[in-house]
């Protein structure tokens, strides 16, 4: 299986920049501040709690809240995980063979793409970035084949921020119950709508062979917890699930699912903050873009905390990192984000993002007035740079990576085509 090409990434730069406008998951909280919504009686049993191996499954406790944010899942419905990306691996393992085909509509979190590839063979249906991102139902029946037995879907969409209409939604289920193909569903950014209106319902729901995806990183913003799940009704599938996870994790940390239960019950008012903190940055973003509207193609996502930025400049992305990294402002990102280097530490628990911070991103570069648009238009967008909706706090503020990493690494495709490809 060829390396997590995006995580290779992250450990190198992730943890040397000031702000990190690549980042994925919603603004995080401290301890401190978790802690201060629980109830006394969920206070003293994480101060209570042994620190001792836990049921594979998850809490009981857990389960029944993470129940309680779905329309018909029961705890036994659920299996926990160390975070999502262990659920993907888990499923993907479990519900596909060499003999299987799968599909996945691109782009897409990586491992979405990956795993699968590793196991069988994997068509990729694009969003059609000429229709906003539109998901043509068309093209998804034409990538069917007899012995397609998954098709993997991500709404709120990662990286765009697309959510496609119900509709589309319906379309996909139905496809899927009438040839009894799995849906794998990431939902791990539900909640983080623009307009609620827009919100779809979790896959696990409406379809009985539907696997759904979610986890406490996203809009809860406690990544750190590392507690993702995966909800399905088919029990005996879900039994093979756990049974694969007792090569990996076996069971989650007893303390982290303390706090996820803390905050899921505490859910409303850590969404409100997460969403508010979204909102106001996206304001930021549409300014910055208006202004350097000659520079990026910047469409305002459906949902979720990131999106996909075009860079239209005629010297490529490559020498535009290059010159970004070199003005010591940023850490160079290529191809996939940026990250922001600022003198002083910003104040706040929810961490506005300021102009100042994107400003002098662009140390040099002609305003709008004077610029000519080049026709060339590079094919590997800057990945992630949207993820600045939510300005995060990291670790060894101001300094800087000492050697960026080589373009060798970079393993994403092309901007996604009109037409579906074999990825």
């Amino acid at each position: 299986m060829r390396d997590f090409a995006l995580e290779v990434y992250f450990s190198k730069w992730e943890f040397a920049a000031k702000y990190n406008l690549a980042g994925s998951d919603g603004e995080n909280m401290t301890l401190r501040e978790l802690l201060a919504l629980a109830a006394p009686e969920d206070r003293t049993a994480f101060e209570n709690i042994g620190l001792g191996y836990t049921e594979t499954f998850g809490a009981p406790a857990l389960r029944a809240e993470i129940a309680r944010t779905y329309d018909t899942v029961e705890p036994q419905h659920l299996l926990c995980f160390a975070g999502a990306e262990e659920g993907i691996y888990v499923a993907m393992k479990v519900l596909l063979n060499a003999d299987d085909h799968a599909i996945v509509v691109t782009p897409n979190y990586q491992a979405a793409e990956t795993v699968p590839l590793g196991i069988c063979e994997v068509t990729g249906v694009p969003l059609d970035i000429d229709r906003d991102w539109e998901l043509d139902v068309d093209l998804l029946r034409a990538a069917l084949r007899p012995n397609t037995k998954l098709i993997s879907i991500n709404f709120p969409n990662n990286p765009t921020g697309k959510i496609i209409p119900r509709t589309t939604f319906d379309a996909i289920v139905d496809i899927c119950r009438s040839r009894g193909i799995w849906l794998f569903s990431d939902e791990v950014y539900r909640l983080f709508e623009r307009d609620p209106a827009l919100r779809l319902p979790q896959a696990v729901d409406v379809y009985e062979r539907a696997v759904s995806l979610n986890v406490m990183s996203k809009a809860y913003g406690l990544a750190g917890l590392r507690i993702g799940w995966l909800a399905s009704k088919d029990r005996a599938t879900l039994v093979k699930f756990e049974h694969y996870k007792h090569f990996l994790s076996i069971c989650n940390s007893a303390p982290s699912e303390v706090l996820a239960r803390i905050a899921l019950k505490a859910r409303q008012k850590i969404l409100d903050r997460n969403r508010k903190v979204v909102r106001d940055n996206l304001a930021v973003l549409n300014a910055f873009f208006a202004d350097y509207r000659h520079l990026f193609d910047w469409r305002e996502p459906d949902g979720g905390c990131v999106g996909f930025i075009r860079y239209k400049g005629a010297e490529g992305v490559e020498e535009f990192t290059r010159r970004l990294v070199e003005s010591g402002r940023l850490g160079r990102k290529t191809g996939r984000g940026w990250y922001v280097y600022e003198g002083k530490e910003g104040a706040g628990a929810e961490r506005p993002l300021p102009r100042t911070a994107l400003d002098p991103c662009l140390p040099g570069f002609p305003t709008s007035s004077d610029w000519t648009a080049s026709s060339i238009e590079f094919r590997r967008p800057v990945w992630k740079l949207a993820t600045s909706l939510v300005t995060h706090r990291n670790t060894a503020p101001g300094t800087r990576p000492s050697q960026p990493p080589s373009d060798k690494s970079q393993t994403h495709s092309p901007a996604p085509s009109a037409s579906s490809a074999t990825i």
